[in-house]
């Protein structure tokens, strides 16, 4: 996993660099210090935190760990479901996606779509749109309606990532809250022989050092992976908007789903042969 491989490179890269150095691991466990940062860190995040808030952190939680991402297949197998979709629109008329969009767990075009269909949100964003396509065929209602839910559930997916980069930011100042406190206590200590004094202040020290690389070590790239997920699932819906709104536009579904392909990342982006090949059933 990328987000467990990328810890070990940074507490590799730090200690390896500090152990040619010569330095000695015992001078930086200070359990104080951590418990002061952390604690000061979990009260102020809970300080800032509403209910939903933390319900949205806790549930974004294991994406950090997961390795899905919307890639080639994802796109592809996307592309291919609308197909059906549309075709059948085609063949049978508008009315004739009823049953799949009111219960796409009983579908077979979406049962034969296993990566699009475990996707919930997904589901539900292709679902409730072509509803609303049953209920009215005006394209720019339906385009206000598509770009509307997917502000809102942008908005909704970067609160975790925005929380997290706030909490970033307040580490290396509470490192430095730690530093000050061991400084206190140095400072209580100056009758006591130098090196006595050095390691009490290599202590307060190692507060400072902890805040800055919890902040750019660990707490704000993980702010940072919840952003690039969030922004990978709206260019997807982005895909989904671009088909069905040139659908509502009157566009067949060729070039509906053209306009999808087109919309797609370039490094995912089937090729127009994939997507021909996908529509003639090769």
């Amino acid at each position: 996993m990328l987000f467990i491989f990328g810890i070990l490179v940074v507490v590799g890269a730090v200690a390896g660099g500090y152990l040619l150095e010569g330095g000695s691991f015992r001078v930086l466990l200070q359990p104080s210090e951590l418990i002061i940062i952390c604690g000061a860190a979990l009260g102020s995040f809970l300080i800032g935190s509403t209910k939903t808030v933390l319900r949205l952190f806790f549930s974004n939680l294991k994406q950090l760990v997961s390795m899905k991402s919307y890639g080639h297949g994802e796109y592809r197998e996307l592309l291919s479901l609308l197909n059906q979709l549309l075709n059948k629109i085609r063949r049978e008329g508008l009315a004739s996606i009823e049953r799949d969009i009111e219960s796409p767990e009983q579908s077979a075009i979406f049962d034969g779509h296993k990566k699009i269909a475990s996707d919930f949100a997904a589901v539900e964003f292709i679902c409730d749109t072509f509803r609303v396509f049953l209920v009215t065929g005006d394209a720019q209602e339906i385009d206000n309606i598509m770009n509307m839910d997917i502000q809102s559930r942008g908005q909704v997916d970067n609160i975790p990532s925005h929380n997290i980069s706030k909490l970033a930011e307040s580490l290396p100042g509470l490192g430095i809250v730690a530093a000050v406190l061991g400084v206190v206590l140095t400072m209580g200590k100056l009758a006591q022989p130098p090196e006595i004094l050095g390691q009490s202040i290599g202590a307060a020290l190692v507060g400072t050092f902890l805040g800055v690389l919890l902040c750019y070590g660990f707490v704000g790239p993980m702010a940072t992976n919840l952003e690039n997920k969030a922004l990978e699932r709206e260019m997807f819906y982005n895909v989904i908007r671009a088909v069905i709104m040139s659908t509502a536009s009157g566009a067949t579904p060729m070039i509906a789903l053209e306009y999808g392909r087109r919309s797609v990342p370039a490094p995912y982006r089937p090729s127009f042969q994939e997507l021909d090949s996908m529509r003639r059933g090769r």
